[in-house]
């Protein structure tokens, strides 16, 4: 269970990508990722490696969903398995969030 950061398009974008289970053991973790983080135009949450979320993972989406737009910047969720894109669509969460595969 860990979080990786990287940027892509010249610093525009910041990657979080999210392995293993994404649950309230992330937290802190996930919040620090992206805290302080400044000039950067999209937040991306690349989800190739999750296995499973939980409702506290999409509480996280949401608190980052917010942070983002304070910034006037934007969430996307990238590389759901089927298993992930199915609690994703069960809440809803395409209608908040642009889902790229």
């Amino acid at each position: 269970m860990s979080i990786r950061t990287a940027y892509e398009d010249s610093g525009q974008s910041l990657v979080l990508h999210v392995q293993g289970f994404f649950d309230f053991s992330l937290h802190k973790d996930f919040r620090q990722s992206y805290k302080g983080v400044e000039g950067v135009k999209r937040y991306v949450i690349d989800l190739a490696e999750t296995e499973y979320m939980d409702s506290s993972a999409l509480g996280m989406l949401l608190l980052l969903r917010e942070f983002a737009a304070d910034q006037g910047a934007e969430v996307v969720l990238r590389n759901c398995s089927r298993e992930v894109r199915k609690i994703l669509e069960i809440a809803n969460f395409q209608r908040l969030f642009r889902i790229e595969d």
